[in-house]
C-alpha cells in the first residue's frame, strides 16, 4: 500500500487529525452554500453525491501533465472526468481516494474507458512529474496527474473552491486539503461533488448516471 512508505508517522498523525476538518473548511468557504446550489425544481436528485449542476465555479483548468503536455478539460471531451486534489506524500486520504477510483473503474466494466481520473497536486514543490507518473501507475495506468507553478495550482484550487495549506511537521511539512471528488459530464460540465466517506458504489452509480444522460 503506497501510504506506508510516503510519509512519516508524525505527518500521518497530523493528517488524520485534520482530515475531519477539511469538509467543514470547504463548506465555510462557500462550496456548499445555498446560493450556489442549483435548483432541483422540487424533484429528488438522481445522484448519490451533491448535485452542483449549473454551479458558477469549477469551469475548468489549464495545467501540465506528468509528460510535460498542457492539459485542459476539453482534452477529455466525451468522457466523465473525476477530478481530485491531493499530494503524493499524503499518508492515508489520497491513497484511499485513488484506491477507490481504481475500484470504480473495475465496477464500470466495459464503460471503464469512458472515465478519466485526474489528480491535481497541491504540492508542486515536491511532486515532480516523474513522481506523479509513478504514483498514478501504482493505482491505475490510465490515471492522469496534473501540476503547474505554485500560482497556477492556487488559481486552479480557487476555481474549484478547494482548500489547501502547508502544515510544518518538524523538518518537513504535510498538506491539509479538501478531500472531495468532482465529476464532469461528457460535455465538460461540472455536475457532482462526492464526499470522501462515500463508497465506490456511490461513485460508480453517479458516473453511470452521467454516462446514461442524453447530450443536451
Amino acid at each position: 500500500m503506497p501510504r506506508t512508505s510516503l510519509a512519516s508517522p508524525a505527518a500521518a498523525g497530523i493528517h488524520r487529525r485534520t482530515a475531519s476538518l477539511w469538509l467543514g473548511a470547504v463548506a465555510l468557504g462557500g462550496l456548499l452554500s445555498a446560493c450556489d446550489q442549483p435548483s432541483t425544481g422540487g424533484h429528488a436528485t438522481p445522484f448519490k453525491g451533491i448535485d452542483i449542476s449549473g454551479a458558477p465555479y469549477g469551469k475548468g483548468f489549464a495545467l501540465t501533465d506528468f509528460n510535460g503536455q498542457p492539459r485542459t478539460l476539453a482534452d477529455y471531451s466525451g468522457q466523465v472526468v473525476m477530478l481530485y486534489f491531493g499530494f503524493v506524500q499524503c499518508p492515508d486520504v489520497c491513497p484511499t481516494a485513488l484506491t477507490r477510483a481504481a475500484a470504480v473503474k473495475q465496477q464500470l466494466g466495459t464503460d471503464a474507458e469512458k472515465l478519466q481520473v485526474i489528480f491535481v497536486t497541491v504540492d508542486p514543490e515536491r511532486d515532480t512529474p516523474e513522481l506523479l507518473r509513478e504514483y498514478m501507475a501504482a493505482f491505475d495506468p490510465s490515471f492522469m496527474a496534473l501540476t503547474g507553478s505554485a500560482e497556477q495550482i492556487r488559481a486552479t484550487a480557487d476555481e474549484f473552491r478547494v482548500y489547501y495549506k502547508k502544515v510544518p511537521t518538524g523538518s518537513t511539512y504535510t498538506m491539509d486539503h479538501t478531500a472531495l471528488s468532482y465529476l464532469f459530464d461528457p460535455e465538460g460540465r461540472i455536475r457532482v461533488v462526492l464526499r470522501h466517506e462515500q463508497t465506490a458504489d456511490d461513485y460508480t452509480a453517479d458516473i453511470r448516471q452521467l454516462l446514461a444522460e442524453k447530450p443536451v
